[in-house]
């Protein structure tokens, strides 16, 4: 818990201060994750430069584009990753490399960008807490309801530790979260918006902690990296994230 103490304290400085401080931010922990994401596939010969310089155009372009400006950084990551590829001195593998460079980006890149749209939606700080508070919350629930009632495994093949009845613990407890942090906190937020908006996140959160499971039950890892020491790496951390803010931009513009 202390381990977490750092990186909730940057994450709210990010939130709070928003704009290019909060791109900035989302940009060094994408290339902390991309990186990671990288290594693990290092025998594709990923062109990590590639992921970097796409990376930070989507985040740019989210906050001063919006998400046309974002379509075409994304149409341009194929010439890119192209170009330095062309450029290396070995050319073997090059188009496992590209392939494992442009998953970074669409798993990564996008989804952090998309993080950018959230938080400059109106009352957007607030929406980018809630939909943090939702995402961990719930999966500390998963976690202790899986321990405390778990007994049908979810995805064996995937995460054997995984049970329905964590994450349907999960699921009311990230919605929970959600609901009970925007009306008690957010005088903007009506409590049946909030709730609904709480649901999709909290749906979307589990989907993003599954998915990397089953990335890294592929590339046999069990961490991406060791950057929180035992607690993992940057997208063990941001898993759940990296598909809960995307569903959370669609669910408020929706709702709100």
């Amino acid at each position: 818990m202390i381990a977490a103490v750092p990186a909730i304290a940057f994450a709210i400085v990010i939130v709070v201060l928003g704009g290019p401080w909060f791109v900035a931010g989302l940009f060094a922990l994408g290339v902390l994750a991309m990186h990671e994401l990288y290594e693990l596939m290092r025998r594709a010969r990923p062109i990590d430069l590639a992921g970097f310089i796409v990376l930070g155009a989507l985040l740019v372009a989210a906050l001063t584009g919006g998400r046309e400006a974002m379509l075409a950084c994304l149409a341009a990551a194929f010439p890119v990753t192209f170009a330095l590829a062309l450029a290396r001195r070995g050319r073997e593998n090059v188009a496992w490399g590209i392939a494992a460079t442009l998953f970074g980006i669409l798993w990564i890149g996008v989804a952090l960008a998309h993080g950018v749209l959230l938080r400059e939606l109106p009352h957007g700080g607030a929406l980018v807490a809630d939909v943090m508070i939702g995402t961990f919350i719930g999966d500390t629930c998963a976690y202790f309801g899986g321990r405390a009632w778990g007994r049908r495994l979810l995805a064996p093949s995937i995460s054997p530790n995984k049970t329905v009845e964590g994450l349907l613990a999960g699921i009311v407890g990230g919605t929970l979260a959600f609901w009970g942090f925007a009306v008690a906190y957010q005088d903007f937020f009506p409590g049946g918006d909030a709730l609904l908006i709480g649901l999709c996140v909290a749906l979307a959160s589990p989907l993003g902690d599954l998915f990397e499971s089953l990335v890294k039950r592929d590339l046999e890892a069990k961490d991406t990296g060791r950057f929180f020491g035992a607690h993992g790496g940057v997208l063990d951390r941001l898993d759940g994230v990296l598909f809960s803010a995307v569903v959370g931009f669609y669910a408020s513009v929706a709702v709100l």
